[in-house]
């Protein structure tokens, strides 16, 4: 639970914290904008709102990792990945997409804050408690807010427990460990194919390197 406060409220911030030029720039996540990414992130955190007040009575079918499926490669095919980038156009001035995210989130935020971690949601055929739900929700905010400082340097990066807690949930849903020589970053840009391997990282993931990339779905 403090994880995702912490990983919210950081990705939060960097993006109050970006001029509206850096809206533009190319984002981390493969055809998408630093625009059309935090677009995706307003409806991220209406996900949040809607699956904490979606309570459920059965059992539990998943955790914070097996929430987690791993998945082909993104083809661009899906009809929401489409729709992103026209929703994000149709915003125009990027301080009033900022402002919507500032606004929804911070309610996801604050429900998150409040919601009871033994309490049990329904959310894509699963049903979980609050706070394995609220876990998984790091890895998306890790990873997604790497996507947003990709080629903005200068910005404010994920707090590092949060990075740490993200490379251990994707070694557990892999069943695989990183080299202890790459950082908790490259782990999860390496491992997700946001970045990819150097020879000499090759060299370091041995086998491992064949099953990459983990692609998160």
């Amino acid at each position: 639970m403090d994880h995702f406060s912490r990983s919210w409220s950081a990705l939060l911030a960097a993006v109050g914290d970006l001029p509206g030029p850096d809206f533009e720039r190319p984002s981390g996540c493969a055809g998408w904008l630093v625009r059309d990414l935090v677009c995706h992130l307003v409806i991220d955190a209406q996900d949040v709102l809607i699956t904490l007040v979606t309570p459920a009575d059965a059992e539990p079918t998943a955790d914070a990792d097996t929430y987690w499926k791993l998945v082909d490669p993104p083809t661009g095919d899906d009809p929401l990945d489409a729709l992103i980038p026209r929703l994000a156009v149709a915003y125009g001035d990027p301080d009033l997409l900022k402002f919507h995210l500032d606004d929804v989130g911070s309610a996801a935020g604050r429900a998150a804050e409040l919601a009871d971690p033994e309490l049990r949601v329904a959310t894509q055929d699963m049903v979980l408690t609050a706070g394995d739900y609220l876990s998984a929700y790091v890895m998306e905010w890790t990873l997604h807010h790497l996507d947003l400082i990709a080629d903005v340097p200068r910005a404010a990066g994920p707090p590092a427990e949060t990075l740490a807690a993200s490379r251990a949930s994707l070694e557990r849903i892999a069943g695989a460990r990183f080299p202890a020589s790459f950082s908790d970053t490259d782990a999860l840009l390496i491992g997700t194919g946001r970045r990819a391997p150097t020879d000499a990282d090759r060299a370091a993931l041995g086998d491992l390197a064949a099953r990459l990339p983990f692609v998160l779905g």
